[in-house]
C-alpha cells in the first residue's frame, strides 16, 4: 500500500473518533446540557445527517477543485466546527455543529475512498479500502476509550478539543504527503458520466446493503456505554476497557473482510450480518450478565465491520472508473444507516424495552442486510448470464473481479 492510503486512514481515525466517541459521552452530555438520554442520541443522528447530505454535494461541489486542496479544506472545516462546539455548550448549537462537521468529514471520506481505489490495482482495492477504514475500528480501539475517559474526569469539550488537535495534524499530513493536482493518479470524470453511472439498479441494492449493514451494529453501539452501566451493571471506570474490547473486535473483523472481500464478497456479507442477527438477539436476552454482554459485544464489532471491505468492493466493483459521484453515494449510504439506527433505538427505548431492546433492533437490521445481500447476489447472477463474456484483455476489470 501506498504512504498516503495509510495517511487517509489516519485522517478517518482522527475524524471517526468524533463520530463514534458519543457512544461513552452521551450520558456526560446528557447530564451537562440537561436533556434526555434519547435527545443526547440525536448528536450521533445528526452527524450521520451531515455526512448522508454532505457525501454527494460536496463531492459534486469540489470536482473540479485539486483533490489535495478539497481534502485539506474539509478537514480545516472540521476543526473549527469541533473548536466552536467546545467554546459555545449549547446542545441546539451543538447539534448544528454535529451537521457541519459531519457534512465536512463525508466530503472528506468520500474523495478519500476515490484516491485510495485510485492508487491500487483493481484485485486490491478491497484491500485498500479495509486501510482506510481501520482508521474507524482505531478510533474504537483508542479513540473512544481515550474520549471516554476525557469527558469522565474533564468533561465532554475536552474530548471536542482533543479530536480538533488531531485532526489539524492529519490535515497537515495530507497536505505534506498527497500529491498536488487535479487527482491522483485518475482522470476527472464529467459530472454527466458521473450521474449516468448511477443507473444501475444492482448497484442501488449493494447500496441498501450498505445502510443495513451499518445500522446493525450502530443500533446497538450507539447507546453501548449506557446499556454497560445501567443494565449490565458495569462499573462506571471499566466502560471505556469494554468499548477498547469492541473495537478490537472490529479490527479483528476489518483485517478478516479486508483479505477475503475482493474474492468473495457476497460471502463476508452473509457471514457478517447472520454473525450480527444471532448476536444481538442474543444480546437482548442477556444484557443484564456482564459475563455474557462483554464477549457477545466483541462479536458483535467483529461480524459487522468484516462487512465494510466487502460493500466497499461491491459498489466500486460496479461503478468502475467512474467512481466519484458513486462512491460518495456509498458514503451517503454508510452514514443512512447510522442517522436512522440510533434513532429507531432511541423509539424502541422510549417505548417500554428499556435499553435491552437495542438488540433487537440490531438484529432485525442484521436479517434485512441479509436480504438484501440475496437480492444484490440475485442480479449479480442475472447480469452476468445477460452480459457477453468480456475480451481476455478486459477480464481484470473492476467489474469482474468484485462480481466474482
Amino acid at each position: 500500500m501506498p504512504l498516503i492510503i495509510y495517511i487517509l486512514g489516519f485522517g478517518t481515525f482522527t475524524q471517526g473518533t468524533s463520530e463514534f466517541m458519543l457512544s461513552g459521552l452521551l450520558p456526560c452530555v446528557a447530564g451537562d446540557l440537561d436533556v434526555s438520554l434519547s435527545e443526547a442520541g440525536l448528536l450521533v443522528s445528526a452527524f450521520a445527517a451531515g455526512m448522508v447530505v454532505g457525501a454527494p454535494l460536496l463531492t459534486l461541489a469540489t470536482l473540479r477543485l485539486p483533490r489535495r486542496a478539497a481534502l485539506v479544506g474539509f478537514q480545516v472545516v472540521f476543526v473549527a466546527g469541533h473548536a466552536a462546539a467546545a467554546l459555545v455548550p449549547h446542545f441546539g448549537f451543538l447539534l448544528v455543529m454535529r451537521v457541519v462537521t459531519g457534512m465536512a468529514y463525508a466530503g472528506f471520506w468520500a474523495l478519500a475512498s476515490v484516491a485510495a481505489v485510485s492508487l491500487v490495482p483493481a484485485d486490491r482495492r478491497g484491500k485498500a479500502m479495509s486501510v482506510v477504514v481501520s482508521g474507524l475500528s482505531l478510533s474504537m480501539i483508542l479513540g473512544v476509550p481515550a474520549g471516554t475517559l476525557l469527558a469522565q474526569h474533564t468533561g465532554w469539550r475536552a474530548a471536542f478539543w482533543a479530536v480538533a488537535v488531531m485532526s489539524a495534524l492529519s490535515a497537515t499530513a495530507v497536505l505534506l504527503a498527497l500529491p498536488g493536482g487535479r487527482g491522483t493518479g485518475a482522470s476527472q470524470s464529467r459530472l454527466r458520466t458521473e450521474v449516468r453511472s448511477l443507473a444501475v439498479p444492482r448497484l442501488w441494492a449493494a447500496y441498501a446493503t450498505t445502510a443495513l449493514t451499518v445500522s446493525a451494529t450502530i443500533a446497538i453501539f450507539s447507546y453501548l456505554g449506557a446499556l454497560l452501566q445501567d443494565v449490565t451493571g458495569i462499573a462506571e471506570g471499566l466502560v471505556p476497557a469494554v468499548l477498547a474490547l469492541y473495537g478490537v473486535g472490529a479490527l479483528a473483523g476489518l483485517t478478516v473482510g479486508g483479505r477475503i472481500a475482493d474474492r468473495a464478497p457476497f460471502g463476508v456479507l452473509l457471514t457478517g450480518m447472520a454473525t450480527v442477527a444471532v448476536v444481538a438477539a442474543a444480546l437482548a436476552l442477556t444484557a443484564d450478565i456482564p459475563a455474557v454482554v462483554i464477549p457477545l459485544a466483541v462479536l458483535l464489532a467483529a461480524g459487522g465491520f468484516m462487512t465494510n471491505p466487502a460493500v466497499n468492493a461491491r459498489v466500486f466493483g460496479i461503478l468502475g472508473e467512474t467512481r466519484t459521484l458513486g462512491g460518495a453515494v456509498n458514503i451517503a449510504a454508510f452514514n443512512v444507516g447510522i442517522a436512522v439506527a440510533p434513532w429507531v433505538s432511541g423509539l424502541v427505548i422510549d417505548a417500554g424495552p428499556g435499553l435491552a431492546g437495542i438488540g433487537r433492533v440490531g438484529a432485525a437490521f442484521a436479517v434485512a442486510a441479509v436480504a438484501s445481500t440475496l437480492l444484490d447476489r440475485h442480479l449479480t447472477r442475472r447480469h452476468r448470464r445477460t452480459t457477453p463474456t468480456p475480451a481476455p484483455a478486459l477480464r481484470d476489470a473492476p467489474e469482474s473481479a468484485a462480481s466474482r
